[in-house]
């Protein structure tokens, strides 16, 4: 019987009185991998590999001579096995690879050192959209691991976002006839097939890629199995349905990465490029690599044009697809491959989709533009996915790369009708508009039916959420010239601006509004808007005297043309609020516009806005410097809220009452009375916090700071500081917060 390798080291092992714990620590080679070449799972280690263990068996002479030559027999492995040189072969990698770095590193770490096999399932899935470097990095990542993979790297493109994509007993076929298997041992069953390929892999070092798969189904046969070799798919699907295997899906590059790589390829021309223009040149790209490629290509092989000339090109949003192309390259033709793999109602909804305005949009929003079930809506969209055509956002959303949206749009186009594309287009704004009226009808004064959103914080999480959406509806609605749904809207919207008073298109929205009322020539409304725009120029954040006089004092104007009293009031609520600002501040007559604005909102029994009236003459006195006379009016104030038989609806006092504790604390602290104005701001931080009104949380939390602690209490006194300064922060507050970490850090030093 002829003496196999196995054989010969199991019999030297032996003969030494070794375990193979003991040989591994003596060779330096793996427990594991002595084992597989005894047990004849791994037939030809490698010379280096049987050298260390000839060395540690202590074997000379013929004896080693014959030890090393049935190692390299098994290399061999048998006589139906020959070398096919070119099969496969691995595609070179591109001289001006840049970036990947956390990408190449994790393809290392799945790709296990090949002396020690893991009894796991050797396959990774990279995916993601098109052009956005799967190929690329795999073979990248595939030269670099050539040297673990001492049997042979393998390289398939599957051409799954073909016609025809690549049978996977083909696949097999073309792997095992590199690894040197004659057709006459291929075996004709698939299922021998995908055996002869597992048994060849577990018994080698073997690196395989299939490139562009198609399906689970195409590349479930090509799974390997535990052992030393490993197999790599690429893929614009995420090919969820294998099991055992491990996934990345590639994103397109991070800016300064894309950055670097055009100026790699542009490298070779005479005129580097500025920075700055290489900037606004990839921030037109998306990040998406093969955009990068085509406009690198196009600048180098076109000395004449300069980096800004294509940035000028690309600029027209509706020529930048047909730009972006190089030869045979063309990021449109990309897409189309994918697009063209799409059943027709997927097609419909991924054309209809680029008509939503903003960076993400939901399921709910899409079934409305496709006129389709929100179930339904779902099982599209999460096609798109998995297919690359759209990415997946937070909170169960979805969004298109830029360079994506533009394809959609042009499909859109290009194959649906000028009615439907309208159609859709006025579903979308009327639902974006009725939905916002719905919502923020929850937080009028005397909003108690929550309506379709069954509570108040999913109303108001929709509001937010879908800003940039109902926005541009808004717009949308004006320019059709719908002016009643714009004014509709607008004065729900109202009721809620509070609680995100620091979103910073508020005043947009009323301009909106007001220029629909004007449209309307409805007097009552232009008064109304006005009242809103002067408010918004009252804020600290962005305070403007003159433009809240001017508007509140043509508000009083259009509101007395109109009757309207309660619209008059407001606008004198307002006139005092723009007199307190310099340089048209005129305290005096502040105090003498609020009292009249009392007086009307007494007469037109508004109790909400008749608490403001009192609350704003607080103001005034305080900033006379009178904080007794502030306190009384403040407490005038919370008696109203606090007597059952106001008229105030639970929702009013909840919203005006984190306002009056606020500021009759600051008052008591100016008295003197430090221990009672303490909890009382505490309480209002408190309730702002409940209510999610940031500005307000955070203004009380500075003054509570920087007035009530002092330096007795320094360090309660830098905690509120510092906080103040992290939530001004988190609504792009900046300044404030500077100046709030500036306070909290003069405190720790003092």
């Amino acid at each position: 019987m002829s003496t196999t390798f196995a054989l010969a080291l199991r019999t030297a092992r032996h003969e030494c009185g070794l375990t193979l714990e003991e040989l591994s620590e003596s060779s330096g080679v793996s427990v594991r991998a002595l084992s597989d070449m005894e047990r004849g799972r791994a037939l030809g280690p490698q010379r280096r590999t049987v050298e260390l263990i000839a060395d540690a068996l202590k074997l000379d002479g013929a004896r080693r001579d014959e030890f090393v030559a049935l190692a390299k027999a098994g290399r061999t492995r048998s006589d139906h096995l020959t070398a096919t040189p070119g099969l496969c072969e691995l595609p070179g990698s591109i001289g001006d690879f840049t970036g990947r770095t956390a990408e190449l590193a994790w393809i290392s770490g799945v790709s296990h050192a090949p002396d020690e096999p893991a009894d796991r399932l050797g396959a990774a899935v990279i995916s993601g959209g098109a052009g956005v470097g799967k190929t690329t990095l795999a073979v990248r990542a595939a030269h670099r691991l050539r040297d673990r993979f001492c049997d042979g790297v393998y390289f398939v493109d599957a051409l799954g976002m073909s016609r025809r994509p690549v049978a996977s007993a083909e696949i097999l076929a073309r792997v095992l006839r590199a690894m040197g298997l004659r057709d006459q041992h291929l075996p004709q069953d698939p299922a021998e097939r995908a055996g002869r390929y597992r048994q060849l892999l577990r018994q080698q070092h073997v690196l395989v890629i299939v490139d562009d798969a198609a399906s689970e189904s195409q590349i479930r046969p090509l799974l390997p199995g535990a052992g030393p070799s490993q197999l790599i798919v690429t893929s614009r699907r995420l090919l969820a349905g294998l099991e055992g295997v491990q996934r990345l899906h590639l994103d397109p590059m991070p800016t300064p990465d894309a950055q670097d790589l055009l100026s790699r390829i542009l490298a070779e021309r005479f005129d580097p490029p500025r920075t700055g223009d290489l900037r606004d040149l990839v921030d037109l790209l998306g990040g998406l690599p093969l955009a990068v490629r085509i406009v690198g290509n196009r600048l180098t092989s076109r000395p004449g044009w300069s980096v800004a000339d294509l940035v000028t090109r690309l600029s027209a949003v509706e020529r930048r697809l047909d730009q972006l192309s190089a030869g045979d390259l063309k990021v449109a033709a990309a897409f189309e491959m994918s697009y063209e793999q799409l059943p027709d109602p997927v097609r419909a909804l991924f054309r209809r989709a680029s008509l939503v305005p903003g960076t993400d949009f939901s399921a709910v929003l899409a079934s409305v533009i496709g006129e389709i079930a929100v179930p339904v809506a779902e099982d599209q969209l999460d096609d798109l996915v998995d297919l690359g055509l759209l990415e997946a956002a937070d909170s169960g959303r979805y969004r298109f790369h830029d360079l994506v949206r533009l394809y959609a749009s042009q499909r859109l186009q290009a194959e649906d009708p000028d009615d439907v594309v309208a159609d859709a287009r006025r579903r979308m704004v009327a639902w974006l508009l009725d939905t916002l009226t719905t919502a923020a009808r929850q937080f009028q004064p005397d909003g108690a039916d929550t309506g379709a959103f069954g509570c108040t914080e999913h109303a108001e999480a929709w509001i937010r959420t879908e800003a940039e959406h109902w926005f541009q509806a808004l717009g949308a609605a004006a320019v059709a010239g719908d002016h009643r749904a714009v004014v509709r809207t607008v004065s729900a919207a109202y009721a809620y601006h509070e609680r995100w008073v620091h979103w910073p298109r508020w005043s947009d929205v009323f301009t909106l509004a007001l220029d629909a009322a004007v449209q309307l020539g409805d007097a009552a409304l232009q008064a109304e808007f006005l009242n809103y725009l002067a408010y918004t120029h009252t804020l600290p954040w962005r305070v403007d005297g003159p433009a809240a006089l001017d508007c509140a004092q043509r508000a009083r104007t259009l509101a007395r043309q109109a009757g309207d009293l309660r619209q008059e009031a407001f606008a004198l609520l307002y006139t005092a609020a723009a007199r307190r600002i310099r340089p048209v501040r005129h305290l005096d007559a502040a105090l003498g516009a609020l009292r009249q604005a009392a007086e009307l909102f007494e007469r037109v029994g508004d109790a909400s806005a008749r608490v403001e009236s009192v609350l704003g003459g607080g103001v005034i006195a305080f900033d006379l410097g009178d904080a007794a006379a502030a306190l009384a009016a403040y407490q005038q104030a919370l008696t109203i809220v606090e007597d059952p038989a106001s008229g105030l609806t639970s929702f009013a006092v909840e919203a005006v009452l984190p306002h009056i504790l606020g500021h009759s604390a600051q008052a008591l602290g100016r008295l003197g009375r430090r221990d009672e104005a303490i909890p009382m701001m505490l309480r209002a931080v408190d309730l702002f916090g409940g209510l999610q009104v940031v500005m307000g949380q955070a203004a009380w939390l500075r003054i509570l700071g920087e007035e009530l602690y002092g330096a007795e209490q320094a360090a309660e006194a830098r905690a509120c500081l510092s906080r103040a300064g992290e939530l001004y922060e988190t609504v792009g507050q900046h300044d404030r917060a500077a100046y709030c970490r500036g306070r909290a850090g003069a405190t720790s030093r003092s």
